[in-house]
């Protein structure tokens, strides 16, 4: 069954071929017309459809009719254009999708490089001041361990004030002696600097 269906495709596309093969721009039209290119049935086709053709050069226009044909290119197809390709919804959602994908990894990589030795328990205690009541006095301190290294024991030390962030609050940590100080404020880290330049003095 599916090979009749093929056949009758074949054969509808055959009876429909133009008369010029140079410019074939349907697969399947190509494909029917390389496949009977030789066969009797089918160049007398083209004959006849080239016979047809020459009559219809000599049929004169009418001078009313005359300037519908004065585009030759009205029987091509239209051509891409750079905004007709961009402006293409196939296109835009696939820029879209590389937009999401590209910002998405920007973001994991400046949170990997703001990361550092004991930053994880630092956002812990971030969540633990976010929680307390509005009574408690806004600047919180927490001191915790610093991080060492799993095989030789050395503390993972980090230079200078770091920062994290969570849901309004920011926490300035130093780490001194093995041991992490964390400054925490409701705010940002414009908020902390009169009282991380204290501490520096």
């Amino acid at each position: 069954m599916r090979t009749l269906r093929l056949l009758r495709r074949r054969r509808a596309l055959l009876n429909c071929a133009p008369i010029s093969h140079d410019h074939l721009a349907d697969r399947s039209m190509r494909a029917a017309v390389s496949r009977e290119n030789g066969s009797d049935e089918f160049v007398n086709q083209q004959n006849f459809d080239r016979a047809v053709a020459e009559v219809i050069r000599l049929v004169p226009i009418p001078p009313e009719s005359a300037e519908w044909f004065l585009d030759k290119e009205a029987i091509r197809a239209p051509r891409w254009t750079w905004r007709k390709i961009v402006l293409n919804p196939a296109v835009l959602a696939i820029s879209i999708a590389l937009v999401v994908i590209a910002g998405v990894f920007a973001f994991h990589l400046l949170g990997q490089l703001n990361d550092f030795p004991g930053s994880a328990t630092a956002r812990k205690l971030l969540t633990v001041a976010g929680s307390t009541r509005s009574v408690m006095l806004d600047m919180q301190f927490f001191l915790f361990p610093a991080e060492r290294d799993t095989k030789t024991g050395a503390v993972l030390a980090f230079p200078g004030w770091r920062y994290v962030h969570q849901e309004g609050w920011v926490g300035a940590v130093k780490q001194h002696n093995g041991v992490c100080f964390m400054a925490v404020l409701k705010g940002h880290e414009k908020d902390l600097e009169p009282y991380l330049s204290k501490a520096k003095e």
